[in-house]
């Protein structure tokens, strides 16, 4: 079994404020296949502070709210999950960390175990932050840095982040029409790590530099990142299933 976790940001998972329901099924439909492939799949799924706005709509700049959103979202969001799944006859839960887990070893462990245990019975964990108890101090802020630390500390050999950003680019695609897309990158330069962040969703965290940080926190692990539109599946699909790199970029170490 090839274990991998994906994860999947909140511009993919949502769109005019509502949950991208298409997209969301297009996704599990994927996981679904991946399976069939002799995968395990952990899914890292962004979302629930703007699922908890579709239902409540309260202003996101104050932390409070933000947390009450999120508590409002997670099992809003994890009820779409698990209808979508069982279409498909399989089951998904919901496990939500906190930064502080990978401080401490026995922490993780248990953790592991728990999500080792739930792969073995052919069930999909799907991971978020704790962002209703989560303090500033520790906390990741995007899922792009937790979904590399649940690769590396959960034993997947490769994270998988489909986003709003189907590559990474030599220049910002964005502004510049002779942007080319780079395929694989081995090694990433300290002033793109420390570049400034670019979200483009008002629920985004991160954007292309949280992304780079956790290409290069995973390649120092001697892991593998590859990441690809979310919106369109084909390019992923077509790296996982046919083992063909048509489409996304591939950061993997030398």
């Amino acid at each position: 079994m090839k274990r991998v976790v994906i994860k999947v940001g909140s511009h993919v998972i949502t769109e005019n404020g509502s949950i991208a329901k298409p997209r969301m099924l297009a996704l599990v439909q994927l996981i679904a296949e991946l399976k069939t492939h002799h995968y395990e799949v952990i899914l890292v799924s962004s979302g629930a502070v703007s699922a908890g706005y579709t239902q409540l709509p309260l202003d996101r700049s104050i932390v409070a709210n933000k947390q009450a959103l999120a508590a409002i979202g997670q099992p809003y969001l994890l009820k779409m999950y698990q209808e979508k799944f069982a279409r498909f006859n399989l089951l998904c839960s919901q496990v939500l960390l906190s930064a502080d887990v990978f401080k401490f070893k026995e922490h993780v462990d248990h953790a592991k175990n728990a999500i080792d245990t739930l792969l073995e019975n052919n069930v999909v964990p799907i991971i978020n932050e704790n962002d209703t108890v989560s303090i500033e101090e520790l906390v990741f802020g995007d899922n792009d840095r937790l979904s590399a630390h649940v690769a590396h500390y959960f034993d997947a050999s490769l994270l998988v982040i489909l986003s709003d950003i189907d590559a990474f680019y030599d220049k910002d695609p964005n502004k510049y029409d002779d942007a080319k897309r780079r395929a694989v990158v081995h090694t990433i330069e300290e002033d793109e790590l420390n570049a400034e962040h670019t979200p483009n969703n008002e629920f985004a965290t991160g954007g292309i530099v949280t992304k780079l940080q956790s290409a290069d926190f995973l390649m120092r692990q001697g892991r593998e990142m590859f990441l690809a539109s979310g919106f369109d599946l084909k390019d992923v699909s077509a790296f996982l299933i046919k083992e063909e790199h048509k489409g996304g970029t591939l950061f993997k170490a030398l």
